[in-house]
């Protein structure tokens, strides 16, 4: 069984475990996913299944829309409604111009970022002091949809890895209370079901591709390099942040044979297996 699944993850249950209820429910050997949510947050997950495994980062790299709902004049330890709640009455300006494109974020103490080998939020709880590096994350939108009393709404369009808490914490005294991921590269939580797979042809069609005669794919599948001839199929796929892979989607008659990279001899090199 080799594809993937699109799910909507409820609150409350840590994306290891529903990755896990999709493999037993499909009745699939191995899976994975795309990005973890943490358990108070909702919204699209991608399960990987198989073979689709094998380009996890590529899911992982896309860029991610969600939609933010924040308790304002209060802040938490953790960012958001599992840490301790301090209310300050301070309420963030009202006037709201945030700063697009590439900027520098520090990720929360409170996260899966390892440092030193071991998870941050493990060190935070055992109380340990540490510094995580900041990283440079791209917002392509942070706009606010509502905002009465001590409750607001926003929508955020980012690059893979920026971490909506901090974004949320930056804006004074406030944090996430609420947090729903709408879309993960051009996959939409509107199309979740998490009783159907999506098989590998249909989701790796956000890759350039070139088509191969039999006996090329017969190569490609082995691992051997390709004649090409310079032709390439444009992906259907793509969210308008996102630019597609620069490694190509070989493909046949019957299917996806392998990603492979442009060499200067031009010929194709596989580089990630579909067939083995």
């Amino acid at each position: 069984m080799d594809g993937i699944v699109l799910v909507d993850k409820p609150a409350g249950l840590s994306s290891h475990k529903v990755t896990n209820d999709v493999r037993r429910a499909l009745g699939a050997e191995k899976a994975g996913h795309a990005g973890t949510l943490d358990p108070f947050a909702t919204g699209l997950l991608i399960v990987l299944l198989g073979r689709a495994r094998r380009v996890q980062r590529f899911f992982m790299g896309m860029s991610k829309e969600y939609i933010a709902s924040a308790r304002l004049g209060a802040t938490s330890t953790t960012g958001d409604p599992e840490g301790d709640i301090t209310i300050t009455g301070k309420l963030p300006p009202e006037e709201f111009e945030p700063a697009l494109g590439k900027v520098s974020q520090q990720p929360p103490a409170y996260s899966a970022i390892k440092v030193d080998g071991k998870r941050a939020y493990q060190r935070a709880r055992a109380g340990e002091q540490f510094e995580i590096p900041a990283r440079e994350v791209e917002l392509f939108e942070f706009s606010q949809l509502s905002r009465v009393g001590d409750r607001a709404e926003y929508r955020i369009r980012c690059s893979s890895g920026t971490y909506v808490r901090s974004l949320i914490s930056a804006l004074g005294d406030a944090y996430t209370e609420e947090l729903r991921r709408t879309r993960i590269g051009p996959f939409s939580v509107a199309d979740a079901d998490a009783d159907s797979v999506v098989g590998l042809d249909a989701a790796l069609r956000f890759f350039n591709s070139v088509e191969l005669d039999a006996e090329a794919a017969k190569k490609a599948a082995h691992g051997v390099a390709v004649e090409w001839n310079g032709t390439v199929i444009g992906a259907s796929l793509r969210a308008p942040e996102d630019e597609p892979p620069s490694e190509l989607l070989l493909t046949a008659e019957d299917g996806p044979v392998a990603l492979a990279e442009r060499r200067d001899d031009r010929k194709l090199g596989p580089v990630i297996g579909f067939r083995g």
